[in-house]
Order: C-alpha cells, then sequence, then structure tokens
C-alpha cells in the first residue's frame, strides 16, 4: 500500500476506479436497455419495464455509423458521440424512452484496403478493430443499448440488403402514380396493351430475350454503359464522393480515368420529385433544406442528382443475389434474381483478395471471379438444373449502411427486416384495414410480415399529421415502410 498517497484523495486512480465500477454496474443492470413492444428483444427480461415505458415520449438517438477499418477510435469519434450521450441522458431524466443503440459499419473499400495493406483478412480485421472501439466506447461510459449491435458484413445482417435489393430489382417507378410499382404489373400492362412496348409492336410478337429487355429497361436496379471514375490502382470504379479534386482516389491516392465501363445503377433520379416534396415534411433549418434542393435538382432542370453507380470490382462488400444464363446468346447482359429463400449468397473463403495490377484502358477484373468454383453455379430456378454464371461485383459501402438505422429496431428478428410492431405505435388493427387508400392509419403499421397483404402506399401519405404517423428519424413511433419499396406484399425470406 501506498503510505504516501493521502486516504480519499480524488485523482485519476480514485476517478478511474469509480466510473469502472458504474460502467460494471450499468452493464450488469442493463441500465441503457430500451425494452421493445415486439420484437426479439421483448421476449422474456427484455421487455422488463416497457409496460412503464409505453406511456412515455419516445426518442430514437442515432450516433454516426463508423467503420471499425483503423486501430480503434480516433478524436473524431467521441466529438460527436459524447455529445448525443449527453443529450441522452438528458432526455431519460426528463422522462422520456430513449433507443440508443450502435454498431459498425464494416463492408467496404477503407475496411478491405486496411485489411491490404496490414496483410490480414478483412473479416479478422473488422472483428478485432470493432472490440477494441466497443472497449474505448464503455471506458468512456457512453450510455448506448449494446444488445442491437450490429455489422454490416456479418451474413445475417447483410441477407436484408440483398433482399432489399430485390425488393428494388423487382420494381419499376410508374409516373403516373408516382411511386414504384412491382415489374409485375408492368408485364401485365405490356402484355394488355395498356402499355405500349419499346418499339410498338404487341407483347405476343416478341420473343424471350425482347420481353426480358423491355422489363429490364425499366427496373429501378438495372444494367448499364455510363462514364464512371475507373481506379486501376485499386482495382474498381468509384462514386464520385470517394474521387478528390485532384482526379484521385480518397484511399490511397491513386490516379482516377474516366471511361465508359457496364455499371450497376439504382434509378433514384425517378424520385426526384418526390424528395423535393419530402423536404416540407421534415423538420430541418431552412438553410439545410436549400442546400438539398439545390443538390437534387427538380425534373427537367439541371439531374445534380444523379442515378446510383451500385457496384464494385472488390471482395469486401454484399454480392449481388443475381445470377445469368449461361445459355444466353448475350452473356452477362439479363440479369435474373435468385428467390429469396437463397439468401444470404455469402462471400467465398479468399486469402488473396488483392486488385490485379491494371492500366487505365484495362477492364475491370473482379476479385469475385478469383475465387474457384463460387462463379460458375447450378441451380433450379423453376426450368429445373442449369448451369449459371453469378454477378461478380459486389455492392457499394454504402449499401448496408442506408438502413442501419431500421434494423437496430429488431436486430435478431431471422423471418423479417424488422417487426413492424418494435417501432412502438402499438397499432393491433386487422391487416385488411391497411388496403384501403381512405384509411387513417400508415399501412406499413399495420401489415404483418409473412401475411402476404398488400400495402398501400396511399393510405400511408393520407395519414394525419401526428406524431406516429411521420417518419421522424427522431421517434420510434415512425411506420416501418421498408415492406412497401415495390408496393407489393410484406413476405420476408423463409
Amino acid at each position: 500500500m501506498d503510505t504516501d498517497r493521502p486516504p480519499f484523495r480524488y485523482d485519476a486512480w480514485l476517478a478511474s476506479e469509480i466510473e469502472l465500477r458504474w460502467q460494471d454496474r450499468w452493464e450488469r443492470e442493463g441500465t441503457f436497455h430500451a425494452a421493445n413492444p415486439a420484437g426479439v428483444l421483448s421476449g422474456g427480461a427484455l421487455s422488463a419495464g416497457f409496460g412503464a415505458e409505453a406511456a412515455r415520449p419516445k426518442f430514437y438517438l442515432l450516433d454516426f455509423f463508423p467503420y471499425p477499418s483503423g486501430i480503434g477510435l480516433h478524436v473524431g469519434h467521441p466529438l460527436g458521440y459524447i455529445g448525443t450521450d449527453v443529450f441522452g441522458r438528458y432526455l431519460r431524466m426528463t422522462g422520456h424512452h430513449v433507443l440508443h443503440p450502435f454498431g459498425f459499419d464494416t463492408f467496404g473499400l477503407p475496411a478491405e484496403q486496411y485489411a491490404i495493406d496490414t496483410g490480414q483478412h478483412p473479416a479478422v480485421t473488422v472483428r478485432e478493430n470493432a472490440a477494441v472501439m466497443r472497449r474505448q466506447l464503455r471506458r468512456l461510459g457512453l450510455a448506448h443499448d449494446r444488445r442491437r449491435e450490429i455489422m454490416t458484413s456479418d451474413p445475417s445482417y447483410y441477407r436484408w440488403t440483398q433482399w432489399i435489393f430485390l425488393r428494388i430489382f423487382n420494381s419499376w417507378y410508374d409516373p403516373a402514380a408516382h411511386r414504384a410499382r412491382p415489374v409485375s404489373d408492368l408485364i401485365t400492362e405490356f402484355a394488355s396493351g395498356r402499355r405500349a412496348t419499346p418499339d410498338g409492336r404487341s407483347w405476343r410478337e416478341l420473343s424471350a430475350a425482347e420481353r426480358a429487355d423491355a422489363v429490364d429497361a425499366q427496373r429501378l436496379a438495372y444494367l448499364s454503359e455510363r462514364v464512371v471514375n475507373w481506379c486501376p490502382g485499386l482495382g474498381t470504379v468509384l462514386a464520385d464522393e470517394e474521387v478528390t479534386d485532384q482526379g484521385r482516389s480518397a484511399v490511397g491516392n491513386y490516379p482516377v480515368h474516366r471511361r465508359p465501363l457496364r455499371q450497376w445503377m439504382l434509378r433514384i433520379t425517378a424520385f426526384a420529385e418526390r424528395l423535393l416534396a419530402g423536404l416540407d415534411e421534415v423538420n430541418w433549418p431552412e438553410n439545410v433544406k436549400r442546400l438539398q434542393r439545390n443538390w437534387i435538382g427538380p425534373s427537367g432542370g439541371p439531374y445534380h442528382l444523379k442515378d446510383w453507380l451500385f457496384s464494385r470490382q472488390r471482395y469486401w462488400g454484399e454480392p449481388f443475389p443475381i445470377v445469368y444464363d449461361e445459355a444466353d446468346p448475350n452473356p452477362g447482359t439479363r440479369p435474373i434474381a435468385l428467390p429469396e429463400d437463397m439468401l444470404p449468397v455469402t462471400l467465398p473463403e479468399m486469402t488473396d483478395f488483392r486488385p490485379v495490377p491494371q492500366d487505365d484502358e484495362s477492364d475491370p477484373v473482379p476479385a469475385l471471379a478469383r475465387a474457384p468454383g463460387w462463379a460458375e453455379v447450378t441451380l433450379d430456378l423453376g426450368d429445373g438444373p442449369r448451369r449459371y454464371r453469378r454477378e461478380l461485383n459486389v455492392m457499394p459501402q454504402w449499401a448496408g449502411s442506408c438502413w442501419y438505422y431500421l434494423r437496430y429496431l429488431d436486430p435478431g428478428n431471422e423471418t423479417a427486416l424488422a417487426d413492424p410492431r418494435s417501432s412502438g405505435t402499438g397499432c393491433r388493427r386487422p391487416a385488411s384495414t391497411c388496403t384501403s387508400a381512405a384509411s387513417s392509419t400508415p399501412c406499413c403499421t399495420c401489415c404483418t410480415p409473412g401475411s402476404g397483404t398488400r400495402c398501400s402506399t396511399t393510405a400511408a401519405s393520407r395519414a394525419p399529421r401526428n406524431r406516429s404517423a411521420n417518419c421522424s428519424i427522431r421517434d420510434i413511433s415512425w411506420p416501418t415502410r421498408l415492406p412497401t419499396l415495390a408496393a407489393g406484399t410484406c413476405r420476408p425470406p423463409r
């Protein structure tokens, strides 16, 4: 014992001891756990206290979603996290039911490049670095509900990223209805003659390949040859946000060249008018709204908003749930969606996923093309066993980080992206009421996953402007709208 040390002196040692004791107690007692009204986190002890919390005002506190591609936190992380932590504690003390989750954006170019630089597989790297960050965040005493932690590179998570992609791929934008509709509706309109085919011939006169081309040209997720940012040093195309003003890659500082390449795109420009109109519904500062309006740009005006370049020629990303028929006379041009019960399509094990050195004129060689036995596969997709080639590109690093805030609501759900009831709306009306355009209840608040009930986005758009009807990111009482991406059925993968 240090006899020169005065008893009860508040110094760094005593401060650390007090902090650790409190952190242990918070973890032991689940002080910052937010109980769910439904879903996996509502069972048994995990639902304890929700009865008392149900009537409290709800607040969804969302932190910056980090990628653990380096060794631990940098100073910019706690700068924001401490601010949200202070605000969350204030809200709890003023009677709010606070949901404050945390997770890791573990897919993408930064994590893969860091793994290449260190000679370690990215799956190992992100797990180790997440453990370091998790320990540092706990040491800061931040009030996260750690049961809800997610990692975008976990197959149980990216299964649902692939599911969302399938919903987008199987949808088209109907300008008359101002929303997405299933491609099955488009085919019905072509077949009935209500919608003209691209060359004016009747649907019966078109070959199977011509019919596929007519539909593929309208999909929200589509293949197109576009002038893109090609980075030979990284072996992949890059989004504009990944290229510096000097025309070099933000990761690695490699030269970037503009050239045409065939890539996956998402037709987000079709939603420009809806995005502009939606800005009137959010409680943002007017100067932020003005910046957003100038960036989106109206239809027919200057399309600042461009369709999203959605494919990368790297290894560490979500595989596309897409195959191509090897018997197709134009191989690789007509994508075929895998059924939902084949999800997730998992990455193959690879030890060497470094990009192949190339020049600015060479075509990309995706890393997955070098995975032995993975690219070619025999599947029965309804026409008997046939040979297919998998899509060899992967999704960009933002694919999984576009919807993580939804998975926080119900992170352990294996049958649905999230139980709509986990949002806390408490809707228990029969699902049939959700189909009425005159309903005052946002439809997918009531639509039960797996029920096959058709959801109407019209009902949601006509809902009263009240707390539970608005999709406020701050309020966990908003309705779950993801199942209506294709205006189809709320049917999850089996």
